[in-house]
């Protein structure tokens, strides 16, 4: 299976949304015009990226990454993966892990100390996968819902 990872393009903010309501979202997810506001408003940030994996020209899955510049760490940055997704279809196909290496090795080139992710506490399958590529349970995540 030769799969490409590449980094998004405002065309492919549809078939990402797609690949959200099937993976993360449980079939809601905002409208293409609103996604695309978003994602280029995204590419400002001076180090926010979304990836895609493409198999024979149709997006599979995707995930984002943030390079944080920390003062802390004697500089060092971190960084956070956000967003991770793999079409239903095609899990338990190594796409994940691809991707994950993707992000591991865009980090470490970054030079950053650390690559952070969070998932929810239900999503057991989600944490085997994680931890079968080498992720720690570290420490608390906490959160406080603004809406």
């Amino acid at each position: 299976m030769e799969v490409i990872i590449r980094q998004a393009t405002l065309n492919d903010v549809k078939d990402i949304l797609h690949i959200y309501a099937e993976s993360l979202d449980n079939g809601k997810v905002l409208s293409v015009e609103k996604a695309q506001r978003i994602f280029l408003k995204q590419q400002q940030y001076p180090d926010y990226k979304v990836f895609v994996a493409e198999y024979e020209q149709q997006l599979i899955g995707t995930f984002a990454i943030l390079i944080m510049e920390n003062m802390a760490h004697q500089g060092t940055p971190s960084a956070v993966v956000e967003d991770v997704g793999v079409l239903p279809a095609v899990q338990g196909k190594g796409i994940g892990k691809l991707m994950m290496e993707y992000a591991l090795n865009y980090a470490k080139e970054k030079g950053c100390y650390k690559m952070s992710l969070s998932s929810n506490l239900k999503r057991e399958k989600a944490h085997q996968f994680y931890e079968s590529l080498g992720f720690q349970k570290h420490g608390f995540s906490f959160l406080m819902n603004l809406a």
